[in-house]
């Protein structure tokens, strides 16, 4: 008889664990089915290799992906401290270091395979490189947001920046992969404003077409709009502002995340990222808010990323992922020191990964982020940040918490 009772006891925990076991499968594939399942992420701490020639990095300020799944980097020489530049003082203080050249090109095991970049014949090099983007026929597109001289007023006041001649940076350059010269659109210190066509005003980062063939500039630092030029003339094709309205440089005053949205872009309009579907998604980085667009400048929608951002804003740089529908939004916020992961259809913010620190996985002025063609991040770091992480593609899992914090590689089993 006990022994019956025990064998009834035993097969009744185990139902019973089974119950659980398959109400726990039901309730996860409801909540994967209720939209808040979310993309899972690792960061790779060996990624990338170290530089040779003990080169060092300055403030990286663009990343992005080819089609063969090799990562850019852009940085700023100028950033580096004397201490970091001893080697190239004359006669050399030091052994070690030495200014990295502005493009780095990494394969994807993190080898640096080709670098190039800085003043050279027949093209105005930025004075402060800004954004970095590898359009669909491999070509490279620098932006930047150097002002070089100007009048103390104007530099002490991003407001006042409208009078033609007071920004040096008003172009952008396209080069072959090997770092050859193309075309320049805009002069140095040419612009006359937002609703100039033939120059540009510290533009942050650019995005090709392919469909089209049509170049999209985050027109940026100085200006408050986005433009369009034809990608192999530079012809210009169109522009507009937030909401799709023509653009202006009226001072808007401090952001204030409890008045009403803002009717114009603020500065930086900092990126501008086209998905398959038309939509073209700009960051107004202090205005701390995504805009949707169609192609042709109609406004479709807008959403907010972490409201209450005061500092540098909260909307740094987007990418998209690498599912068929490009159903997430990765969202760099320079601010918070995150990532944040929206839904691209309701523009929600579903969780985050990272945190301020300078180990990896954690963020230093996140700035730049871009996606590869499976789905792993790359991100950069500007200001003291200085470096580029990746973090491995892990797939989907349900949204535990809306803050991940740092996501490190789990320990290998034993």
């Amino acid at each position: 008889m006990k022994r019956n009772f025990y064998i009834g006891a035993g097969f009744l925990a185990l139902l019973i664990a089974l119950g659980a076991g398959s109400s726990l499968l039901q309730r996860r594939a409801v909540v994967e089915a209720a939209g808040v399942a979310a993309p899972r992420f690792e960061v790779d701490p060996l990624w990338p290799k170290p530089l040779p020639n003990h080169w060092v990095i300055g403030s990286v300020i663009g990343v992005a992906a080819d089609a063969n799944d090799h990562i850019w980097i852009i940085h700023r020489q100028g950033s580096l401290e004397p201490k970091e530049m001893s080697a190239a003082s004359n006669p050399p203080g030091a052994e070690c270091c030495s200014p990295a050249p502005p493009v780095l090109e990494f394969n994807e095991a993190g080898d640096l395979i080709g670098h190039w970049g800085g003043p050279g014949d027949g093209y105005d090099w930025p004075s402060s490189n800004h954004g970095i983007t590898v359009d669909y026929k491999g070509n490279v597109w620098i932006g930047g947001n150097g002002r070089g001289q100007q009048p103390a007023a104007l530099a002490a006041d991003e407001s006042k920046m409208g009078a033609a001649g007071a920004v040096h940076d008003s172009m952008v350059l396209k080069f072959t992969q090997a770092g050859k010269f193309l075309m320049q659109i805009g002069k140095p210190g040419k612009s006359k404003g937002s609703n100039d066509i033939d120059n540009l005003r510290l533009p942050a980062k650019t995005n090709v077409d392919p469909a089209t063939n049509e170049l999209y500039v985050a027109d940026g630092y100085g200006n408050h709009r986005v433009i369009v030029f034809d990608a192999d003339t530079g012809k210009y094709k169109r522009h507009w502002g937030a909401y799709g309205h023509k653009p202006d440089d009226a001072a808007q005053g401090p952001y204030n995340p409890n008045d009403p949205p803002a009717p114009q872009f603020r500065n930086p309009v900092h990126c501008v990222e086209l998905a398959n579907d038309g939509n073209l998604y700009v960051c107004d980085r202090t205005n701390d808010r995504i805009q949707v667009f169609k192609k042709d400048g109609t406004f479709v929608k807008e959403g907010f990323i972490a409201k209450n951002t005061l500092v540098d804003g909260s909307v740094f740089d987007i990418a998209l992922s690498k599912d068929p529908q490009q159903k997430y939004l990765y969202v760099a916020d320079g601010s918070n020191m995150k990532i944040h992961i929206v839904q691209r259809d309701t523009l929600e913010v579903l969780t985050s990964f990272g945190d301020g620190g300078r180990q990896p996985g954690e963020f230093y002025g996140v700035h730049s982020i871009a996606t590869d063609s499976k789905g792993n991040v790359f991100t950069t770091e500007t200001y003291r940040g200085q470096r580029v992480q990746k973090f491995l593609y892990r797939g989907l899992a349900p949204v535990a918490k809306k803050d991940q914090g740092v996501v490190w590689p789990k320990a290998p089993k034993s």
